[in-house]
């Protein structure tokens, strides 16, 4: 039997994340099933950091993660993790009220929304199709992260401070004995007081296994494409300089990826947790927004792909302690804002973990929910 103050289900962001924060402070194993950390959503992700997404508690606890991925710690042996990048907000004519409410909305947050006539849309993303967008709206301090970098950064923190990460492992067994845990995963036992679901869209399924009432998540598929750029002129201003363009509603959205232009129809199809792929309606979909609100021609797909976006009922991440399961921590349904908001998620969940938040004064404000909601919890039974 191996023995822990705590193991985390999960190696993806919020998993990684978590052992970053716990590294030095608590015996951590870090459980992966999947042989590489990262391999489903945290590895499909859009890798966007903007301050509009989400619910007022999302959007504070993104704001709060902004100076760390911008100024990584050196400890984090990063030195770079954001690119300027700047999103672009646009609204068709009957649009127009929308994006007004969502500058209202979003006037006393940092993201700091600035007005921009379509003209100097088009100025700034020349594929705009003129006469498409009505209003305009530049979120100039949005940026694109470099989630590979910023994963294994968690990892390498992690691992030499004696973590241990185990791969291909995935949870088989969970049961409560006495004080502690007991995991059983690729033929090994682990004992511990506190298990961590970080699971992702497996998170319901770990608590069925644990025994543990469900917290109703919803894992939601989201595609995405690249293409080559065509149809517009590239002399005009270089493709990386190009903002994300994002539809008020998200009903799409397109930003320079790699040299190729990367889109997305905005979908959300509950899907069950799985390795989930692209399908073709998903991706015609995308190319007829693209091809409507654009002078792009997407001649070719050069890559295809689809990630899960789990969430539940109301829109926010479940960070804490079990009520009804002693030692059953969740850090889940963190939605699309995951990765941009997981360095004070992590902070927050490690605090809540190893009882000192002391070191953590920009999340003592924070409104963020620390535990599974006691009525969806109430409401359902175990799978």
């Amino acid at each position: 039997m191996n023995t822990a103050d705590v193991v985390i289900i999960g190696g993806g962001i919020a998993g990684a994340s978590l052992a970053y924060r716990l590294a030095g402070r608590c015996r951590t194993v870090l459980l992966e099933a999947e042989p590489h950390p990262g391999y489903h959503a945290t590895g499909r992700s859009a890798a966007l950091f903007t301050g509009c997404y989400g619910k007022e508690p999302v959007r504070a606890l993104a704001d709060a993660s902004r100076d760390f991925l911008l100024h990584p710690p050196a400890a984090l042996g990063a030195s770079a993790l954001a690119t300027r990048r700047g999103v672009l907000w646009i609204a068709r004519e009957d649009q127009a009220a929308r994006l007004a409410d969502f500058r209202a909305q979003l006037s006393a947050t940092r993201a700091g929304l600035q007005d921009c006539t379509p003209d100097t849309a088009q100025r700034l993303c020349p594929a705009l199709r003129s006469g498409y967008a009505a209003a305009a709206a530049l979120e100039p301090e949005a940026f694109d992260i470099d989630v590979h970098a910023l994963l294994q950064a968690f990892l390498r923190v992690f691992r030499r401070a004696s973590g241990s990460l185990v791969t291909s492992a995935p949870v088989v067994g969970l049961r409560r004995v006495g004080a502690c845990w007991h995991v059983e995963a690729a033929s090994e036992h682990y004992e511990c007081p506190v298990v961590v679901n970080a699971a992702g869209a497996w998170a319901d399924e770990i608590a069925a296994l644990a025994g543990v009432l469900p917290i109703g998540l919803a894992p939601k598929r989201r595609t995405a494409i690249t293409f080559d750029i065509q149809g517009v002129d590239a002399a005009q201003v270089s493709l990386g300089q190009w903002p994300c363009v994002i539809d008020v509603d998200e009903t799409f959205y397109f930003k320079p990826d790699a040299g190729r232009v990367l889109a997305s129809p905005g979908d959300e199809t509950l899907s069950a947790p799985g390795d989930v792929q692209a399908e073709d309606f998903d991706i015609a979909v995308a190319v007829d927004r693209i091809e409507t609100a654009t002078t792009l021609q997407v001649g070719r797909v050069a890559a295809r792909w689809a990630g899960l976006r789990s969430f539940v009922a109301d829109g926010l991440p479940v960070v804490g302690m079990d009520p009804e399961a002693q030692g059953f921590f969740w850090l889940a349904a963190q939605g699309g804002y995951g990765i941009m908001t997981s360095p004070a998620v992590s902070a927050l969940a490690a605090g809540l973990i190893a009882g000192d938040r002391s070191g953590d004064p920009d999340l003592a404000n924070i409104v963020a929910p620390r535990r599974p909601p006691r009525g969806t919890l109430a409401a359902r039974k175990p799978a």
